[in-house]
């Protein structure tokens, strides 16, 4: 055979190069459609979620401070009229340092900037009050944060302080309470609890940019410059940004500003490490699907001489295997012989496989592994589909005592727990209600088209089976719940989730195992059964 005939570029050769190369590049476009579709939602799910959590850490943070100012200004009342009895005087400045864990150290500090009063006592000898912050307290007369500094024996600090008062309103001096922050504390403990076990990690800065929370102690009072993130939120602007940090990595930040204080919150996560999981989905759908198409290309080979027309039209619907329409097209096609149906079948076949694993994916991305429910990106894209146009009611709901459960029982118990509320959950809902775990024991559901009064039943009765039910491996479980209701094109959805979240934190407020109703996240109704 000469080699002319052997390489002839005829329409046989030509119907099969079309064949085998419009399938493989079909397959292609929809795998790296499919790919970078997943790729921007992960993307924009993560830098979401950093928000939130940066946003939410810091809140606290402003309300643990706000609190702080609260209680030394009740001890002020104590300690002003001790001034001249420096026994009582030491007491009262114990009593205040020991009845809570907000604080390290106390002082009391006469107007002319003298320490009257410390505890620990030994403590005294460690403060500075040549620094700036201590100096500012004396000017400023009121209620002051200061800048963190570096005590004498080399402790990073915050003062918190309130002026000192007579009773004819004079000046006295100032009631200072330390923080270390790196040491034990209520506000070390905000700081360095960090629930999501994925690379994320969280930092804070000072007003001046020095790092004064990180997980790396080494780096405390560091300044860092060029940073967009810590120039935005130092500004007082909260949001989320991609960007190369300070080492040269690529970043996925929220971040939020912390009033009071002036502070900057950033939780961050890498950028490698988020789409990791998704790499790893995508290769195993590239590889269930390679051997389908090892084996379509052969049967194509062999048949391309009997199905000119027939394969002609079947290479013309696989540049677009894609679209939704297309396997109707493609069974239309009169395959008037053996040969022609074959393909056609493997072809129908090689594309509900394809759609079958990126429906797969696009379920796992949604969905909580451990209890089957909606995970935070399944619940946003439930809201999406609700639009603007529906009305629902919103229940937020967690585990009362939770962290006891994992601390008695273990982890694995504490799993097996939030699998029951899961099915509870199931069971006392309906088919259309839409349930979702938003992370460790807390979890939403969301009722449309019904009523607040309705939601606050659903909620009163799921949180009585769920007290009267018989939990593995303890004795007794209680939920708390808060519960709102959205109205069609009303206010933002997120406006209506942190409104039952509002409720669920003043039912546990309350005393937990209750059901806390609230239409507008100002005013909050108990449901009593």
């Amino acid at each position: 055979m000469k080699l002319s005939t052997l390489f002839r570029l005829d329409l046989r050769t030509l119907i099969l190069l079309l064949a085998i190369g419009s399938a493989l590049l079909t397959l292609l476009n929809v795998f790296y459609a499919s790919y970078q579709a997943q790729h921007r939602l992960l993307l924009h799910s993560t830098l979401e979620a950093n928000r939130v959590y940066a946003t939410k850490l810091a809140e606290v943070t402003n309300h643990f401070f706000r609190t702080a100012w609260q209680q030394l200004a009740y001890s002020t009342g104590q300690v002003r009229d001790r001034l001249d009895d420096p026994a009582r005087l030491q007491q009262a400045t114990q009593d205040l340092l020991y009845q809570s864990d907000n604080f390290n150290a106390v002082a009391v500090v006469s107007k002319y900037g003298k320490i009257l009063a410390a505890a620990p006592f030994e403590q005294h000898k460690a403060l500075r009050l040549d620094t700036e912050g201590h100096k500012a307290i004396l000017r400023r007369r009121a209620p002051l944060i200061s800048q963190p500094y570096l005590s004498a024996d080399n402790r990073l600090v915050v003062t918190l302080s309130y002026p000192l008062l007579d009773s004819a309103g004079e000046y006295q001096g100032y009631l200072g309470a330390d923080i270390f922050l790196t040491e034990a504390n209520v506000l070390n403990l905000l700081l360095g609890q960090h629930y999501y076990q994925d690379g994320s990690y969280l930092y804070v800065v000072d007003s001046e940019k020095h790092l004064i929370y990180h997980p790396d102690n080494t780096r405390l009072g560091e300044q860092i410059e060029g940073n967009p993130v810590i120039d935005s939120v130092l500004l007082g602007n909260s949001g989320e940004q991609r960007l190369l940090n300070s080492q040269g990595l690529d970043m996925l930040a929220g971040f939020a500003p912390v009033p009071l204080s002036g502070w900057g919150v950033v939780a961050q996560r890498p950028t490698a490490a988020t789409l990791s999981e998704l790499n790893a989905k995508m290769r195993g759908i590239f590889i269930g699907i390679l051997p389908l198409t090892l084996l379509t290309l052969p049967c194509i080979w062999l048949l391309a001489a009997l199905i000119s027309r027939p394969l002609w039209q079947l290479a013309r619907h696989a540049q677009h295997m894609d679209s939704p329409e297309v396997p109707q097209q493609i069974r239309r096609i009169r395959s008037w012989y053996f040969e022609a149906r074959q393909l056609r079948q493997a072809m129908l076949n090689g594309i509900g496989l394809l759609h079958e694993k990126i429906t797969q994916l696009n379920i796992d991305s949604l969905t909580d592994p451990m209890t089957g429910l909606l995970n935070r990106r399944g619940l946003q894209t439930m809201l999406d589909r609700l639009g603007d146009d529906t009305a629902f009611a919103v229940i937020a709901l967690d585990i009362d005592h939770f962290k006891a459960i994992n601390d008695s029982q273990g982890h694995a118990a504490g799993d097996e727990v939030i699998r029951f509320l899961a099915r509870m959950m199931q069971e006392n809902s309906r088919d259309s209600d839409i349930l979702c775990r938003s992370g460790g024991e807390e979890f939403v559901m969301l009722l449309p088209e019904v009523t607040l009064a309705v939601a606050s039943q659903v909620a009163e009765r799921l949180r009585r089976h769920v007290a009267h039910s018989t939990p593995p491996f303890v004795d007794s479980l209680t939920i708390s719940l808060g519960v709102t209701h959205h109205a069609a094109r009303g206010p933002a959805v997120r406006q209506s989730l942190k409104i039952a979240d509002a409720a669920l934190y003043q039912a546990k407020q309350a005393g937990r195992n209750r059901v806390m109703v609230s239409p507008d996240g100002e005013h909050f109704k108990s449901v009593v059964s």
